[in-house]
């Protein structure tokens, strides 16, 4: 439906079609008007058919002047009408110029003649439709003019044939005035839908401005987001690894039976902390594209049992019969990588189901093998498949109960299959119970003797008899490090600046250094180090351990080649990774451009 307004600017767009035709189509009626004065002119009506010629060109010449003086400035609604109407008043007295040449030529012309002035008449109405169709009454008023001025001269003659010829006129006129009726609706409808597809094209501009202003806001409020997630993350691993080491410092000491119940239960909630903080470095290792799959033949049994042996107290505790089928099949691919996606499923399962149980089993599917995961948890609705995917996103857990974990399990997941090259697939129904499957290729060659043999048991923890220095900004990191190493049997300089650090190896060479990644004033350990091996005239064994989780700051951190662990580092990864630099074997030390990064067990698990 189109209002008041829309009809006005459909007013003045005909107006401004009509007036453009009228200026392109001034020359072809003045050349007929000349061609009909020379092929009718002889000395009987020469003077009249001149003046007729004359008047007419003149006609023609008028509008054709004020169409052209009427374009030259804009059309205003308070305009409109006042065109109008001297468009029609000038089509009046040129239709009538044209129909009065039946007047000048029909008292003395010949049959052919008579035909020709005919014709003419007829011809110059039709076009006129082409030429002012688009305001109907313009082009309503010309043929009317023209026709009644014709007419007159045939209701004079007393002849039979010219009043046939009249109502023959007659119907043609009525004719033309349907035909010119018709196609200003045309028109005026093709002008409607031009204004429409305007509007309609302007308002996509603005939603498509307001889109675009929305997508920045959400991108900007991702990037906040993430800016916080990171700098939340480092700022609680710091207090974090301080707390894993002076609770190992402190279960090293005499306790009471009391007090180590409390030391465990300590150790417990720290552990807890340290797990969730573990899957957002997990979620941030992912985004960062530092993960590198290490694809070979490995036994999909020793996974399961070691996922079960962990995971199925948790199972247990809650009351679910927890189960694995045992399988001989081999998988190309990354173990430690379809360790940790299958964790999170079990996981995941665990978390959901209240009761009945978890089974996890493995069937092959021609070349390919589906790693599976059952539950009779509470069930996935299928439209809330993809979202299940999405980070911090979780299922009836509104109150974020911190049991439930951090919503990132599924998306860790996700990502590692993606990394891998894998498919992950999901089939669910509520209140039933859901099954997450893994698709891996299957191995085409036996694993080499011992490639995928069980992790021997963690040795006791020797002294390590060695001089440590420590660069950490964070007060409580560095006497949280200086107890744990001291029990170790190491002495210490534990230090926060790069100046302090060159001083303090000056003194006393250290046997290796451990330093965070970033330190303050902007330096990083990396550049600490490398100064060190500069200063000293010699390698430097070093360790770095960081506690960003931001992607920028892992690749960094990673491309610097020194071994590297995240906070909270846990004391056991802690005394293995410089057990692995002090050793007297060790005739390379790790330099800047040499050693393999080291990872936390809890982020990803030993291969």
């Amino acid at each position: 439906m189109h209002g008041p307004a829309d009809a006005g600017r459909a007013r003045i767009e005909n107006l401004r079609l009509s007036l453009h035709n009228v200026r392109s189509s001034v020359w072809p009626p003045i050349c007929v008007a000349l061609a009909m004065t020379w092929a009718l002119f002889d000395d009987a009506i020469g003077l009249a058919l001149l003046a007729w010629c004359a008047a007419l060109i003149a006609c023609q010449g008028s509008i054709g002047w004020y169409s052209s003086a009427v374009l030259r400035r804009d059309i205003g609604a308070h305009d409109a009408a006042r065109i109008q109407h001297a468009l029609l008043a000038l089509n009046v007295l040129y239709g009538v110029a044209w129909g009065s040449l039946v007047w000048v030529t029909l008292d003395t012309a010949s049959n052919s003649e008579t035909i020709l002035v005919n014709s003419v008449i007829a011809g110059v109405a039709a076009s006129a439709m082409s030429v002012l169709a688009s305001t109907m009454p313009v082009f309503a008023a010309f043929v009317l003019a023209e026709f009644a001025t014709a007419a007159g001269k045939f209701v004079q003659i007393d002849d039979p044939a010219y009043h046939a010829l009249l109502v023959a006129l007659m119907v043609y006129f009525l004719a033309l005035l349907m035909q010119g009726r018709n196609c200003a609706k045309t028109i005026n409808s093709a002008i409607m839908l031009r204004f429409e597809n305007a509007e309609l094209l302007t308002r996509l501009r603005a939603e498509s401005v307001k889109a675009t202003a929305a997508h920045h806001q959400a991108v900007e409020a991702n990037l906040a987001k993430s800016r916080f997630m990171v700098a939340a993350s480092h700022d609680l691993r710091q207090p974090a690894h301080a707390l894993g080491m002076f609770l190992e410092t402190l279960a090293r000491g005499e306790l009471s039976a009391a007090q180590r119940r409390v030391l465990e239960n300590a150790r417990s909630a720290s552990q807890a902390s340290a797990d969730m903080l573990n899957t957002l470095l997990d979620m941030s290792r992912i985004d960062a594209g530092v993960i590198e799959a290490s694809t070979r033949p490995f036994a999909l049994q020793e996974i399961l049992n070691r996922i079960e042996r962990e995971l199925a107290p948790q199972g247990d505790a809650k009351g679910l019969v927890y189960r694995t089928r045992d399988t001989d099949a081999l998988c190309e691919s990354d173990p430690a990588l379809v360790e940790l996606i299958l964790r999170n499923f079990v996981t995941n399962a665990i978390r959901y189901t209240e009761r009945g149980g978890v089974l996890v089993g493995a069937r092959a599917r021609g070349d390919r093998m589906h790693l599976e995961v059952w539950d009779t948890g509470i069930g996935i609705d299928p439209s809330k498949f993809h979202d299940i995917f999405r980070e911090f996103h979780q299922l009836n857990n509104p109150e974020r109960d911190r049991s439930k974990g951090l919503g990132l399990g599924l998306a860790i997941a996700d990502g590692l299959a993606r990394k891998l090259g894998h498919r992950l697939e999901l089939a669910s129904r509520p209140g039933r119970g859901s099954v997450f499957r893994l698709v891996l290729p299957r191995a085409a060659r036996t694993p080499h003797a011992g490639e995928h043999a069980a992790p021997a048991p963690a040795p006791a923890q020797p002294q390590l008899h060695a001089h440590v220095l420590v660069i950490d900004d964070d007060a409580a990191v560095r006497t949280g490090m200086a107890m744990l190493l001291q029990g170790w049997g190491c002495t210490c300089d534990v230090v926060e600046a790069p100046e302090q650090a060159l001083a303090a190896a000056r003194a006393r060479l250290p046997d290796v250094v451990i330093s965070d990644f970033r330190l303050r004033e902007n330096h990083t350990g990396t550049e600490v180090i490398a100064a060190l091996g500069t200063a000293l005239g010699r390698p430097v064994r070093a360790l770095l351990i960081t506690g960003d989780t931001g992607p920028e700051r892992l690749r960094e951190a990673q491309r610097g080649g020194l071994p590297l662990l995240y906070k909270p580092v846990s004391p056991l990864r802690l005394h293995a990774a410089l057990r692995g630099l002090c050793e007297p074997q060790a005739a390379n030390p790790p330099s800047i451009s040499k050693s393999a990064p080291v990872t936390n067990a809890a982020s990803a698990p030993a291969r």
